[in-house]
C-alpha cells in the first residue's frame, strides 16, 4: 500500500478517506442520535434525480446532485415539522420520486454509462484535488457549527420536547442539521456513492453509541471508525482490484456484526456471573 501512494490518485484517496472519516462521524453521530438515518436515506436517494438531470441537460451531476439534495431535503424538513406522524410517509415519497426522477432522465440523457455508475456506487480513487477542497470547507465548517451549538445540539438530540422547554431554537436546529446532512451526503458520492453513503453514516455511529457515553466522545469514536474502515477497505480495493466504495461498507458491515456477537458474548458471560 505504501508504494501506492507515489500516484496522485493514492494520495488524493487518502486525503478523502481522512476528511470523510470527521464529516461521518459529526454528522453521522448527530443523524443516529436523532434518529434521522431515514431522512439521510431520504435526502442521499432523492439526489440521484439531480444526478440524472444533470446528465440529460449537461452539467455537473455533483452540482445537479446538491440542488437535489437541498430542495428535497427542506422540503422534507418542512414537511415533517407539521407532520411528524407522518414523516416515514413524506420521506419514502420523497426517496421514491428523487429515484424514479433519476432513472427517467438518466434513460433519455445521451452516452449514458460510467459516469453514472460512479455516481451511484462510488470510487475514492477518482476523487480530485476540487473534492478534497470542497471536503475541507465543508469539515472547517463543522468545526465552527458543532462546538458553537454543541449544548443546543446535545439536549436536541436526545429529547426535543425538552429543547423546546429550554427556549433551544428547534426549527433552526432541526434545517440546519438537515442542510448539513444535505452536503454531506453529496461529498461523500464520490467515496462509496449515492447507493451506500448511508451505511458510512450509520454503521460507525451506531458502534460508537454502544460504548460512548457522550456525543462527543461518540463524534471522536465514529470518525475513528471510519477511518479504520475506510483505510482497510481501499487497501483491500487497491490489492484486489475491486470497487472501493462497496469495500469500505463491506468492512464496516463486518465490524457491526463482529462488535455485536462481542456484546452479546460479554452480556451472556455477565449473566453467568
Amino acid at each position: 500500500m505504501l508504494e501506492a501512494l507515489q500516484y496522485d490518485f493514492m494520495r488524493n484517496a487518502l486525503a478523502a478517506a481522512v476528511l470523510a472519516s470527521f464529516i461521518c462521524g459529526i454528522m453521522g453521530t448527530i443523524v443516529v442520535s436523532k434518529r434521522l438515518v431515514s431522512m439521510a436515506g431520504g435526502v442521499a436517494h432523492a439526489a440521484y434525480g439531480g444526478v440524472g438531470m444533470a446528465l440529460f441537460f449537461g452539467f455537473s451531476p455533483q452540482l445537479g446532485a446538491l440542488g437535489f439534495a437541498l430542495v428535497s431535503s427542506l422540503f422534507m424538513a418542512w414537511a415533517t415539522l407539521k407532520a411528524q406522524s407522518r414523516a416515514d410517509t413524506i420521506v419514502s415519497i420523497t426517496w421514491a420520486v428523487g429515484m424514479a426522477i433519476g432513472v427517467v432522465f438518466s434513460d433519455l440523457a445521451p452516452g449514458y454509462g460510467g459516469d453514472l455508475m460512479s455516481y451511484l456506487f462510488g470510487s475514492i480513487l477518482m476523487v480530485t484535488k476540487r473534492d478534497i477542497i470542497l471536503m475541507s470547507v465543508f469539515a472547517l465548517i463543522l468545526c465552527a457549527f458543532v462546538p458553537t451549538f454543541y449544548g443546543h445540539l446535545l439536549v436536541y438530540s436526545y429529547d426535543e420536547d425538552y429543547a423546546r422547554t429550554r427556549g433551544i431554537p428547534v426549527n433552526f436546529l432541526h434545517f440546519a442539521v438537515i442542510v448539513l446532512v444535505s452536503f454531506s451526503v453529496v461529498l461523500m458520492i464520490r467515496i462509496v456513492g449515492l447507493i451506500l453513503v448511508i451505511a458510512l453514516f450509520s454503521i460507525p455511529p451506531y458502534i460508537a453509541e454502544r460504548f460512548c457515553r457522550s456525543l462527543v466522545g461518540m463524534m471522536a469514536t465514529s470518525s475513528f471508525l471510519s477511518l479504520v474502515f475506510s483505510l482497510t477497505g481501499l487497501t483491500m480495493a487497491y490489492k484486489l482490484n475491486l470497487t472501493s466504495g462497496a469495500v469500505i461498507i463491506i468492512v464496516a458491515a463486518l465490524a457491526y456484526f463482529a462488535t455485536e456477537i462481542f456484546l452479546r458474548y460479554r452480556n451472556l458471560q455477565r449473566k453467568k456471573v
